[in-house]
């Protein structure tokens, strides 16, 4: 490919910084004791062939050479740029040679894309060898020119290293003629960036397989009611458990607008964790403090309680309306979920345990659920030989009682359900005597 007999002015994407090759100068290179003086001699035979090549244009042959010097010393960083450069230049060329000329003149051998390609993996090289030079990432921005956010990154941190750079900043001129954006200047912020359930910003973003994207909140709270993307109606087969947010798009969200990032944040963290003294109320019956039982949770607004809670403490309270009232008691107990198993229909079912009693000061609603503020019952035992104490076993020796007449009752209607056309004489023949 005799690149260097066409003219490769007119391409609209010329390369920044990448005027010439650097010299490999001879007995600069600390390499005396590395390798015998023939082996360095050689070295140096290839890259002043190479140099010799890029600077005639004939660029195939300048990265025969520099490759060839690559094989003798892999990490020297003066090769890495001229060859670099080499494919870069092959690149351009591809690209700016008009379609008219390979009916004349077809060429054969790699696309620009696989030379780009081979240019970005010798420039992040040089980069891991000389990280606080600004030439590496003058290369690299220059091989991802095309791809403006990754080519933006490369220009920024080479900024960081030099900031007088005249070809990161003609490059980060060009690439804002490109793509029309500025490299340092953060995006606008538009309702592109908004959810369009919630409209506010985007927080913990999902894109769905119909291509919409919502806080993930704000999805799964939708889909409580039924299994369709709010927007397009399409049938979605996506659990809280398996759905995972975009990374990509929550970090740019997060980098270009920290403060309101930081603000939903915050309000969503409110949500999962309310504080010691505030708990989201589940209102189903009265329950006593280590007692055990299992739940099916199926109301969209449970549903959504309990997605909150299990991103948080995991506790709720449980308590039972006031038949005389028509509200919620004044006393309840809190609850921790020990198991939660997502059901494919979107219900949890639950194993909780109940551990601590409070009084519930006031409540309100939010987002379809009961939240209370409350105070803990501290649980004392009262003194040996004290009148609470004598009242309090009193009342238990009645409970129990009254407990164990229950249970008996309960067997015998068991019984006599399960033995109906047995007279009376028959049960009283086959009971043990007294």
């Amino acid at each position: 490919m005799a690149t260097g007999e066409e003219d490769s002015s007119s391409s609209g994407l010329n390369l920044e910084g990448i005027d010439d090759v650097e010299d490999f100068v001879w007995g600069s290179q600390g390499d005396s004791e590395s390798m015998s003086l023939g082996r360095f001699s050689h070295l140096y035979d290839l890259m002043d062939m190479g140099n010799k090549a890029f600077r005639d244009n004939r660029f195939e042959e300048a990265v025969n050479c520099f490759s060839r010097a690559h094989n003798i010393k892999p990490d020297d960083p003066i090769i890495l740029n001229n060859r670099c450069s080499a494919y870069l230049r092959i690149c351009q060329f591809l690209k700016s040679r008009p379609p008219s000329a390979s009916e004349h003149r077809p060429l054969n051998g790699l696309d620009p894309t696989i030379h780009a390609g081979l240019a970005l993996k010798d420039a992040e090289h040089f980069i891991n060898i000389r990280s606080q030079s600004a030439t590496p990432y003058i290369l690299k921005a220059n091989a991802l020119i095309l791809r403006f956010e990754q080519a933006r990154d490369a220009i920024i941190s080479g900024l960081q290293v030099d900031a007088s750079s005249n070809a990161l900043r003609n490059l980060e001129r060009m690439t804002t003629n490109l793509f029309g954006r500025r490299v340092h200047g953060r995006p606008a912020r538009t309702d592109d960036f908004d959810c369009t359930l919630c409209l506010k910003l985007l927080y913990e973003p999902i894109t769905t397989p119909c291509g919409h994207t919502f806080c993930r909140s704000c999805l799964f709270q939708s889909m409580d009611r039924g299994n369709r993307c709010p927007l397009c109606r399409t049938v979605l087969f996506i659990s809280p458990r398996t759905c995972a947010i975009s990374v990509t798009l929550n970090s740019i969200i997060e980098r270009n607008f920290p403060q309101e990032y930081a603000e939903r944040k915050l309000e969503h963290e409110s949500l999962t964790n309310m504080g010691p003294d505030l708990i989201p109320l589940f209102v189903m019956d009265v329950v006593l403090p280590c007692q055990k039982l299992h739940l099916n949770i199926f109301e969209a607004r449970y549903r959504l309680m309990v997605r909150r809670i299990m991103e948080g403490n995991r506790r709720m309270g449980m308590v039972i309306l006031d038949s005389t009232t028509g509200s919620v008691a004044d006393y309840a107990c809190e609850v921790e979920i020990t198991d939660c198993e997502p059901l494919p229909d979107g219900r949890f079912f639950l194993e909780v345990e109940s551990r601590r009693r409070f009084h519930i000061l006031r409540n309100w609603d939010q987002d379809g659920y009961r939240v209370a503020e409350v105070e803990w019952v501290q649980d004392f035992s009262p003194p040996e030989g004290s009148k609470e104490k004598y009242d309090l076993l009193q009342t238990t020796n009645k409970v129990a009682a009254y407990a164990r007449s229950w249970i008996k009752v309960a067997q015998e209607t068991s019984h006599r359900a399960c033995f109906p056309n047995k007279s009376e004489t028959t049960r009283k023949a086959v009971s043990p005597s007294p």
